[in-house]
C-alpha cells in the first residue's frame, strides 16, 4: 500500500509537467505572439481581446457539464483517464494551431473570426483534461496529509513546467527564429514541441497511477438538475471558488504582465528570464517544504502568513527604483507566498468533494474540480482584459521603441500590474476567513461518519 501511495504520487503529480508548459504558452505568450510577433494593429487588439474575454468566460460556464459528462463515464479503464487522453491529444492539435500564422491578409475580422473558433475549440480540449486529471486527485487517498504530499508534489511538477515555459518559450523562439529566418515559423516549432511533451508526461499518470479507494455514496449518474444541487448547496465549494477566483485574477494579471514591464519600464527584457528564474527556483523550493510546514501550523495560519508575504512583495515592488536587487526581493516575498496559496487552494478544493458526499448525499468529483478551469479560465479571462486594455490605453501597444511609452503610461502599467492585483487576492483572503470552515477536525469527523455510512470501500 505504501509502495502504491508512493508512485501515485510521483506519477500523478508527473502528468502536470507538460499541461502546464502547454498552458503557460497560451495564457501568458499567446497575446505576446498577436502583439509583438504578428504585430496586430490596435483596431484588430481591440476585437481580439473582447473575442477572447466572451470565449474564455462562455467555455468556462460549459466546464460543469464537462463534470456531469466525466462523473457519468463508466469504462473499463475508469472515468478520468479516458479523458485525460482525448483532451491531451486534441488540446495538444489546437495549441499548435493557435500558433500557427495561415497568412490573413491584413490580420482584420477575418483573423479574429478564425482565431474565436480555434480558441474556443483548444479551450473546451484543455478544459475536459483538465477537469478528468485533477479529479482524480481524492480518488486517490482520502488521508488530508497524504494528499497534502500528492499535492505539493504535483504543484511542484506543475510549477516546473510552468517555469521551464516562461524561461524556456523566449530563448527557444529566438533560436528557432534565427535557424528558420521566420520568428512566426519558430513560435509554430515550439509549440509542436510543447503539445508533444505535454502527451509523454501524461503517459505517467495514464499508465502509472491507480486509484485507491472505491466510492459509493450514489452510483446513478448525475442529472443537470442534481449537478446545480452539487454546486449551488454546497456552500464550502462556492466560498472556496469565490476566495479561488479572486486569488487566480490577481496572480494570473501579475504574472501576464511581467514580459511587459520588463521591456518598457525596466528596459531590458532579457533581464526578465533572469527574474522568472530566480522566481521559479523559489517556488519551487518553497512548494517542496509545505508538508513541513503544514504538519507544524494549521492551513489558517499558513494562508494568514502567506498573504502577508503577498502583501509585504506587491508594495514593495510597486515602490522600489528600477534596481534588481529591490524588484528581485519583491518577487520572491510575493510569488513565495502565492505558492502556498496555490496549494492551500487546491487542498480546500479537494475537501468540499467529501463535505458535499456528507451533506448533499452523492460524491462528484469532475463536477466539484470543475471549477478550478472554471476560475482559471474567468481569471486568465479577466486577467487578459486587463491587460489588453492596459497595453492600449498606456500607449504599449503601439509604441515603437520602449522610450516611445510615457511616464503616465508606466504608471497605468504599473497600478494594473501591482496595486489591482493586490487588492483582489485581499479580498479572496477576507472570504475565506470569514465563510470557510472545514478544518482539520471538521473533516476527521465527516471521514468518520460516511465510513459508519459505507460510503468508503475498497
Amino acid at each position: 500500500m505504501e509502495k502504491t501511495a508512493k508512485l501515485n504520487r510521483y506519477y500523478f503529480g508527473l502528468g502536470t509537467v507538460g499541461r502546464d508548459m502547454l498552458f503557460i504558452m497560451v495564457s501568458l505568450y499567446l497575446m505576446v505572439y498577436l502583439t509583438e510577433i504578428l504585430d496586430l494593429p490596435d483596431s484588430t487588439m481591440w476585437y481580439m481581446t473582447g473575442a477572447l474575454t466572451f470565449l474564455r468566460i462562455f467555455d468556462a460556464l460549459n466546464d460543469p457539464f464537462v463534470g456531469i459528462l466525466v462523473d457519468n463515464t463508466k469504462t473499463r479503464f475508469g472515468k478520468f483517464k479516458p479523458w485525460i487522453v482525448i483532451g491531451g491529444i486534441i488540446g495538444g492539435i489546437f495549441t499548435i494551431l493557435l500558433f500557427t500564422d495561415f497568412g490573413f491578409p491584413g490580420k482584420g475580422m477575418e483573423y479574429v473570426i478564425y482565431y474565436i473558433i480555434i480558441y474556443l475549440a483548444w479551450d473546451l480540449a484543455y478544459g475536459i483534461n483538465d477537469i478528468a486529471f485533477w479529479s482524480m486527485l481524492p480518488s486517490l487517498t482520502i488521508d488530508q496529509a497524504e494528499r497534502e504530499k500528492i499535492g505539493s508534489f504535483a504543484k511542484i511538477c506543475a510549477e516546473a513546467g510552468m517555469y521551464i515555459g516562461v524561461i524556456g518559450i523566449p530563448p527557444a523562439t529566438s533560436a528557432l527564429a534565427n535557424a528558420l529566418g521566420s520568428s512566426t515559423r519558430a513560435w509554430f516549432v515550439c509549440s509542436v514541441a510543447i503539445a508533444a511533451i505535454t502527451c509523454i508526461f501524461l503517459c505517467f499518470t495514464v499508465f502509472g497511477v491507480n486509484e485507491q479507494y472505491s466510492v459509493h455514496a450514489k452510483s446513478k449518474p448525475t442529472s443537470l438538475k442534481e449537478m446545480f444541487r452539487v454546486i449551488f448547496k454546497n456552500d464550502q465549494l462556492l466560498f472556496t471558488a469565490i476566495s479561488m477566483a479572486l486569488f487566480m485574477i490577481g496572480y494570473t494579471t501579475t504574472a501576464s504582465f511581467g514580459v511587459y514591464y520588463f521591456k518598457y519600464a525596466y528596459k531590458d527584457e532579457n533581464m526578465y528570464m533572469i527574474f522568472a528564474a530566480i522566481l521559479g527556483v523559489s517556488q519551487l523550493l518553497t512548494l517542496s517544504f509545505f508538508p513541513y510546514f503544514a504538519k507544524k501550523y494549521s492551513r489558517k495560519n499558513l494562508y494568514t502568513f502567506s498573504t502577508v508575504l503577498v502583501v509585504a512583495g506587491y508594495l514593495l515592488f510597486f515602490f522600489s527604483p528600477m534596481k534588481i536587487v529591490f524588484i528581485g526581493i519583491a518577487g520572491m516575498l510575493i510569488f513565495v507566498g502565492q505558492a502556498f496559496i496555490g496549494i492551500l487552494m487546491m487542498m480546500f478544493l479537494t475537501d468540499t468533494v467529501e463535505y458535499g458526499q456528507w451533506k448533499l448525499g452523492r460524491r462528484n468529483e469532475s463536477i466539484t474540480f470543475s471549477i478550478q478551469p472554471f476560475i482559471n479560465k474567468i481569471g486568465g479571462a479577466l486577467a487578459n482584459t486587463i491587460i489588453g486594455i492596459t497595453l492600449i490605453i498606456s500607449g504599449i501597444n503601439s509604441a515603437a521603441t520602449p522610450g516611445d511609452v510615457t511616464e503616465t503610461g508606466l504608471l497605468i502599467l504599473k497600478l494594473a500590474m501591482l496595486i489591482l492585483p493586490l487588492l483582489i487576492i485581499v479580498a479572496g483572503y477576507i472570504i475565506y476567513r470569514t465563510k470557510f470552515k472545514i478544518d482539520k477536525e471538521m473533516f476527521d469527523k465527516i471521514i468518520s461518519e460516511l465510513t459508519e455510512r459505507g460510503d468508503f470501500t475498497g
